[in-house]
Parts: C-alpha cells; structure tokens; sequence
C-alpha cells in the first residue's frame, strides 16, 4: 500500500525546497484588471481557501526559464488545485506559448464551477521536455502560492508525457502534490517505452528491408535523416500491407511493440479470431508507434537509450498474446514462421550507451516510491504509449510495496476522454487523498458517478470506463535503485 498518511500532515508546506522565483508575467485579474506580477505587488487580489478569501484571479506569466504558466482561481476556491504538465512536443518556445490548464474543455469549466482552481505549465523546450517541466511545475506551485494562497490539496494531473510528469512529481515531489492522475500516460517510462518500439522495428527491418540503409533503427543524425527514415519505413510497410506474407510480417512485428488490435478511432472493434481486420488495426497505428521520434530523445539524453541484446524474441512473441494471431496469419500466407524467428535470433542486435540510459532513467523512468496516491487513466485501444505500460506500472509499485488504481475506458485513441471521465477520476482521486482509503474506483461506480455528473451538466459528455486488466508489457525496466 502507499503511504497512509496525507504528506500535509507530515511536511510544513511554507517550508518549501522550491524558492519563489520573480517572473515576468501579465496577470488578468478578473476581466479587466492587468498588472505585472509574480511575486504580487500590492493590492494584487488573491484567492486564499484558508482565509476565506475569493477570487477570482486569473494570471498568465513566463518563468526565468523561459516556461510558461497558467493560474486560475474561481471566485468561491474550495481550496483545491489541480496543476497540469502537457504532452510531447507542446514547449512554449520563443513565442512564449500559453501554457494549457488540462483536462478538456467541459472539465475545466465544471471544475472552476465547482469550485476547483487551475494550474498549468508549458516548458520552454519541446520534445522529452520532463526534465525541465519537473522544475517549471514547481515554479508554477510557488507562483500559484503567491497568487492564489496556499492549497488545501494539490493534485498533479497530465496527458501522455505530461503523465509521466505527474508520475514523476508523485514519487520526487511528495511535498508539492497530495496526489497524481496520470492520463493516456506514458508510466513505463521512456527507456522500456523506446525499447519495445526498437524491438518492432528490428523485426520490421531484418524481415522486410534488410539491407535497408534508409531505415534507421537508432542514432538518427539529424531530424531531417530520422524524418527520411520514417518515410522510407513507411513506403516499405505500405508495399507489405498489400501481400499476404507482408501484412504476416507486420503483424510479427507488431505483436513485439504491443500495437492494439483496435487503433483506429471510430471504428468497430474487430472480433476475437478476425485476423485480418485486427492486423489492419495494426497496420494503421504501426508507424507512429514504432517510428515514434527518437532524435530529439536522443539528443536529451546524450546518445541511444535503447537496446535489444539478449532479448529472446521466440519468448516475446509467446507472451504477447498474440501468437494465435501471428501463426494463423502466416499459415494463410504459407511463411514459416520459426525461420523468420530463427532470421530474429540471428540478426545482428542494437546496444544502448549507458550515460543516456540514466538520463531517461531520471526522466524519468518509475521506481515505484510513491510519496503519494496515484490513479491511472487509460484508452484500452491506445497506442502512443500502448495499454500495457499501465501494466508496467502497476507491477512496479507493487513490487515497491505501493499501489496505485488504474482505471480504463472502453475505446481506442490517444487521450480522447470525455469531460465526465475527467471529473469522475478527479473526484475519485480527490476523495483517497481526503480519506486515506480507496473507494468506488470499480468501473460500475465510476460510471454512475459520471453519469449523475452528466445528469446536472450535459455537456460532460457520458463515460465508457470498463473492468480490464491489460497483458504484461514484454521490456519492462525498472532503474537499480
């Protein structure tokens, strides 16, 4: 179990290890009224739930760094804050990009109706920018303190690579938030995230264009040369996807990256033994899966992070649920398959160096520590990152003698959840850190509770979460500790 304590309890919060940094900020306090703040000039208007004091405050502001943040804190704050971390590829750059408070649109709204305040953070840099926006969100806490009051309870949500941040922030950061919700997130980690993407491509390469030289596996130059080798990737797959023995291929490939059989988003699920209608899910999502950008990673964390020696693919395929799949299709293609795996076996293998392993090992790739409750959100049929990294992450805190909830809704796609599963995860979340115990987090209940938050407000939208419980992810990795 994690811990039982609410950390507030335990940690002095005005002792912080973050010092408020003076940023450059325009503050809108309320529709009409702008001042340069952050920290508050006086007569600055705050929002405090301990003194009872009402907003609403709304700021915009750069810090130092160059990120760039959200506050907003409605009129009757009930003294709760949400603060948010974006996904890949959503830096602020010199433009200075407003940074996005999360969620979706019909949650945000219910949540300042209700009462909730809003945080958000956009780092500066683009790409795997975890490093930075672990230090950007802290900014944006003290600056949400200095503007808004101190929280009651603060509770770290993020989409994607944003999750992974609130990941980060649950198991680093325990004096900061009270608990985490990460959503579509990628929880496995970038190291065992990347590798399960190297294990499809070498697959996809040694079967289907060997010799190959376009198609990289690892150590892009440039992005211009990783952008021709997902091109030249793509024209292969697609000549593939028109035989028999290509898309059995494509599927052996797919089955190492754990690609859903059900991707395509407004589509029927297919059923259980339809081979084919799966593989064409496969073949959908296959390139921005396994193709997934790698040079910008790279050049974070200082080189190649990931590896395939020693991985024994026989194995892989066996425990990735999709043998049944792979041989019906090879045996209506007329391949055999144990050649093509003995072709795997062969193949020459990929080594990572090991300083950017532990880069991405600090970020940040899960230890299981948590300092705080963690409950997870996923689309059964996403990709980006794949369904079983909630499973990985599962394994891990549990192995760290932790638990976190994870919960699933029954549709494919990529961070497309509706306002109402939004709030039911928030609220879901909110009451373990208010109580200290887990309670309706069963799919039943969180569909009730979604639909009476839809009955008071349409606009929500309904809520599909399921009882599910995802395979193992097949490269796991979890840091030496």
């Amino acid at each position: 179990m994690e811990a039982d304590i609410n950390p507030r309890s335990v940690i002095n919060r005005a002792i912080r290890a973050v010092t408020v940094l003076t940023a450059t900020a325009i503050a809108t306090v309320t529709a009409t009224a702008l001042a340069l703040a952050v920290p508050p000039v006086a007569g600055l208007p705050q929002a405090s739930a301990a003194s009872g004091r009402t907003g609403p405050v709304s700021v915009m502001g750069v810090h130092p760094s160059g990120a760039t943040y959200a506050i907003e804190v409605p009129r009757n704050w009930n003294g709760t804050v949400l603060t948010f971390s974006p996904g890949y590829g959503q830096g602020a750059g010199p433009q200075h990009l407003p940074a996005d408070l999360g969620g979706n649109a019909a949650a945000q709204s219910w949540l300042l109706a209700h009462g909730y305040a809003l945080a958000g953070t956009r780092p500066y840099g683009s790409g795997w920018a975890v490093e930075e926006t672990l230090r950007a969100s802290a900014d944006t806490l003290a600056a949400f303190t200095q503007v808004g009051g101190e929280p009651t309870t603060t509770l770290a949500w993020g989409g994607s690579m944003g999750g992974a941040i609130a990941a980060g922030l649950a198991e680093r950061r325990p004096d900061l938030v009270d608990g985490a919700l990460p959503y579509c997130a990628s929880v496995a980690g970038p190291v065992a995230m990347l590798n399960q993407s190297l294990d499809a491509a070498f697959a996809f390469k040694t079967l289907l264009a060997p010799g190959d030289d376009a198609v990289k596996l690892v150590r892009p130059a440039s992005d211009d040369e990783e952008a021709r080798s997902v091109a030249a990737a793509r024209a292969v797959l697609d000549a593939a996807q028109q035989t028999p023995a290509g898309r059995a291929r494509i599927a052996l490939a797919a089955s190492f990256a754990q690609v859903s059989t059900w991707s395509v988003t407004g589509t029927a699920e297919p059923a259980p033994r339809d081979w084919a209608a799966q593989q064409a899910q496969e073949y959908a999502a296959f390139t921005a899966t396994v193709f997934s950008p790698r040079y910008p990673l790279e050049q974070r964390a200082g080189g190649n992070f990931s590896w395939n020696t020693g991985v024994d693919y026989r194995r892989e395929l066996r425990e990735s649920g999709r043998a049944q799949q792979v041989r019906a299709l090879y045996d209506s293609a007329g391949l055999d398959l144990d050649a093509d795996l003995a072709a795997l076996a062969a193949a020459p293998r990929v080594s990572a160096d090991p300083g950017a392993v532990t880069y991405m090992e600090n970020y940040f790739t899960p230890r299981g520590a948590l300092g705080v409750p963690v409950l997870t959100m996923h689309e059964r049929g996403d990709n980006y990152p794949t369904v079983t990294q909630a499973r990985a992450y599962s394994d891990v805190v549990r192995r760290a003698g932790n638990q976190a909830m994870l919960v699933f809704v029954d549709r494919p796609g990529h961070c497309r959840y509706t306002g109402a599963e939004f709030v039911a995860a928030v609220r879901t979340l909110e009451n373990r850190v208010t109580t200290g115990r887990w309670t309706d987090v069963d799919a039943h209940r969180l569909n009730a509770l979604a639909a009476r938050l839809a009955a008071e407000n349409p606009d929500l939208g309904t809520a599909e979460f399921i009882p599910y419980t995802p395979g193992r992810f097949l490269r796991p990795h979890v840091p030496e500790r």
